[in-house]
């Protein structure tokens, strides 16, 4: 259920964070992150997505506010921001978990899938020392075409 917890790992930090800046934790901010920690890391939803299982919930959301609302949490550190090379975005939860991962994404259809590789995170480290970057995170966006479009 969406909803506000007194045990969400978000709720001092978010309420703190918009606080300092001189936002307010509205029912509407809640109920988008509520949203996707309830899914967990790992899942890439759109604004439309969003708007959609809200609407489904039965939670009335503006997908304006949506879109306003999943910028600021990005900013704010609490959702990552996969930008689709088509021109899309996909939002997911921040998570300390899966730090340097990748995404291969379907160009027909938008499917999301996560993978980690090692090489891959190796390269960015390489490339940053020889550049004289000190690498904070590696991300990959491979595009490809799932299973299902082929």
């Amino acid at each position: 259920m969406l909803g506000s917890s007194p045990f969400n790992r978000f709720e001092r930090p978010l309420e703190t964070g918009l606080h300092q800046e001189g936002r307010r934790l509205t029912p509407q901010r809640r109920k988008i992150l509520d949203l996707f920690e309830n899914i967990g890391a790992g899942m890439h939803l759109s604004a439309e997505d969003v708007h959609h299982q809200l609407m489904e919930a039965k939670s009335r959301v503006s997908l304006a506010t949506i879109y306003r609302t999943l910028r600021l949490l990005v900013e704010m550190g609490f959702l990552h921001e996969l930008e689709l090379s088509e021109g899309g975005h996909r939002f997911e939860l921040a998570s300390d978990d899966h730090p340097d991962h990748h995404h291969l994404v379907c160009v027909t259809c938008g499917r999301t899938e996560e993978f980690e590789n090692d090489h891959v995170v190796q390269a960015g480290r390489i490339a940053a020392e020889a550049n004289g970057f000190k690498l904070i995170e590696s991300t990959l966006n491979v595009r490809a075409i799932c299973p299902g479009c082929q």
